[in-house]
């Protein structure tokens, strides 16, 4: 008995990226890296200026703690193209803004061995860290959003 199926197809491997979207998402990663080293860069020249404001850890402590993390970030973007370089990236970003940002507009307290960090003013250094740490988590979305389509992608075409 024959069957009138047509034989099963399978799909080719997916097509690699074309050179416009390498240079697309190697722009995307220049920026995520240097809106992180701007971060790791305020961060650790304001540091001395908080050291002043302690509990059992100084602010400027956790502005050092942030510097270091922030530029192990950028460092890894630029070197280490992988998804988990890029969320840690977003994760940095996005947690030191909303960091800053809580502390801007409410006054939180000691929360056990962090000091109270509330700091309502608006100054240069504050306002270039939010700009670097937005535009951060934009390129590193658009980066876990090329990473998750490309894995879907090749889940699909040879699945």
């Amino acid at each position: 008995m024959t069957s009138n199926a047509p034989a099963p197809r399978h799909a080719p491997p997916p097509a690699p990226h074309g050179q416009a979207y390498r240079i697309v998402q190697g722009g995307a990663r220049v920026l995520s890296a240097g809106g992180l080293g701007v971060d790791a860069y305020v961060h650790a020249n304001l540091a001395d200026q908080y050291d002043a404001v302690s509990a059992s850890i100084s602010q400027g402590d956790l502005f050092r703690i942030e510097a270091g993390v922030a530029a192990l970030a950028g460092l890894l973007v630029l070197v280490w193209w992988r998804t988990i370089s890029d969320a840690f990236a977003w994760l940095v970003a996005g947690g030191g803004l909303a960091l800053l940002l809580v502390y801007a507009y409410v006054d939180v307290g000691k929360l056990g061995p962090i000091p109270n960090m509330y700091d309502p003013s608006w100054f240069d250094d504050k306002r270039l860290v939010v700009v670097a740490q937005g535009v951060t988590l934009v390129m590193s979305t658009f980066l876990l959003i090329s990473h998750t389509r490309r894995s879907r992608r090749i889940v699909t075409d040879v699945g």
